[in-house]
Formats: C-alpha cells, sequence, structure tokens
C-alpha cells in the first residue's frame, strides 16, 4: 500500500492469497494505527515517502531482532554505570533488559520511563520535555537542558538511518536535536538499528560516524554497509 498509496480489498486478497474476510480485518488494525484510512472496498496509505511509521506499528516489527540488539547492548553496559536510552522502539527494549540492573538511567521516552519506574536496582532519572503524541518521545529545551546538566558514561542512540557517508540521521528535527545533546553528553556511544537501517538516510542529520564508538545490528546487515562503518573506525557487533 505504501507502494501503490491506494488499493482496493479484492486486489490484497489477490496479491496475498489471504481472505477478503482476513484482508478487511488486517486493514482495520492498521487504520486504527493511523497507517492508513478506510474507504468502501480498500484503503489509502496516510504514510508519506520519507515518513516514520506511527510507534504503535514499528514497536511489533522485527520484536526478535530488537531483543538481541538490546541482549547484546547489556552486555556492553557494566553494573553501576549512567547511561542515557534514546527514544524508539529498539531504545525501549534496551531499556526493558535493563531493568534488572544495577545502574543510573536517563531514558528519553515516556514507554521506557514506565518500563523502568519500578525497577529495584536502577536509579532512574526523568528528564523534562514535551513528549510528542504515540511515540512519547521527550523533545525540546527542556530535554536538552537536561541532558546539559549531566554527564553520562554511556548513551544508547536509536536512528532512523545510518550510513557512513552520511553519518546517523533522524526524520524529526527536534529528535534529532536530542540525540545531538545525548551524544555530547556521554562518554561513549553506542548505536542500535536494525538491519533495513545502515543502507537509509533520513531527513535529519545527527552526527558523523565518527561521533559512534560501536554500532549493534543483526546479521541481516550487508557486509558492505558494516564493512564501511569498521572502514570508519567504529566496532560494529551483529547479532
Amino acid at each position: 500500500m505504501r507502494e501503490a498509496g491506494r488499493i482496493g480489498v479484492t486486489e490484497l486478497a489477490g496479491l496475498t492469497g489471504a481472505s477478503e474476510m482476513t484482508i478487511r480485518r488486517d486493514l482495520e488494525v492498521l487504520a486504527d494505527q493511523g497507517v492508513l484510512e478506510r474507504y468502501r472496498g480498500g484503503a489509502r496509505s496516510l504514510l508519506l515517502r520519507g515518513e516514520e511509521p506511527p510507534f504503535a506499528l514499528r514497536e511489533q516489527e522485527g520484536l526478535d531482532v530488537k531483543r538481541r540488539i538490546a541482549a547484546e547492548v547489556s552486555g556492553l553496559i557494566a553494573d553501576g554505570e549512567s547511561v542515557v536510552v534514546d527514544s524508539g522502539t529498539t531504545c525501549l527494549e534496551v531499556a526493558r533488559v535493563l531493568e534488572q540492573r544495577r545502574l543510573t538511567v536517563m531514558p528519553l521516552s515516556l514507554h521506557a520511563v514506565n518500563a523502568l519506574a519500578g525497577a529495584p536496582q536502577v536509579t532512574l532519572l526523568v528528564p523534562g520535555g514535551q513528549p510528542r503524541p504515540g511515540e512519547l518521545a521527550l523533545t525540546g529545551q527542556l530535554t536538552t537542558a537536561s541532558l546539559a546538566a549531566l554527564r553520562f558514561d554511556t548513551a544508547v542512540i536509536g536512528c532512523c538511518g545510518l550510513t557512513a557517508a552520511d553519518g546517523l540521521t533522524a526524520y524529526d528535527l527536534d529528535d534529532a536535536a536530542v540525540k545531538r545533546a545525548a551524544i555530547a553528553s556521554a562518554r561513549r556511544v553506542i548505536a542500535v538499528a536494525a538491519a533495513a537501517k545502515l543502507s537509509r538516510t533520513a531527513l535529519a542529520f545527527v552526527t558523523p560516524v565518527a561521533a559512534l564508538h560501536a554500532v549493534v545490528t543483526d546479521d541481516g546487515a550487508a557486509d558492505e554497509e558494516t564493512d564501511a562503518l569498521a572502514a570508519a573506525g567504529v566496532t560494529v557487533r551483529k547479532v
């Protein structure tokens, strides 16, 4: 649907082999997530090219990969560290896996704040800022001021795109500003990205790859992409 813009139920059933009843149910789920708009006999996409899909949709995509990445990141963080955890669905899985660790953590989304709120050994720091609808990522001057006031051992940064040539990028300018502030506040920067993001460049520039110490991705990442990052001095870990 993203390719066609709009498409009918009958055509979708023919393309997928699913029944029209199943297609209609799936379209209703996607409409509830804000991805598309239904009309009689079909639907049209509400996603613009270059626009980030809604959080509710992204949260369920590639969940096993995100959890593997999160486990690898946890292994790179020592007990007692102070960690700033970016917004986004992969970083939310990182926050969840840190729940049982003895750490000081500042999450940059309310989803991750909620995930860590009851963690017995985590010293939870909550930044100021304005939450973006759905995403609940904290943005604005209060967020960047909170980051500027602190110095972390590690920043775990998500991204919308990451290439050796174009660096780490985001879809949203406000989100990019928060990522830059988090990177500036940390001694070590770990970027997390599913394989598809390593060949993608989004609109808002965040930082060149020289600012990254490590990238954790999945084993589906193309060798040419990870080799280019390694040649730029970044440690790449595939899981």
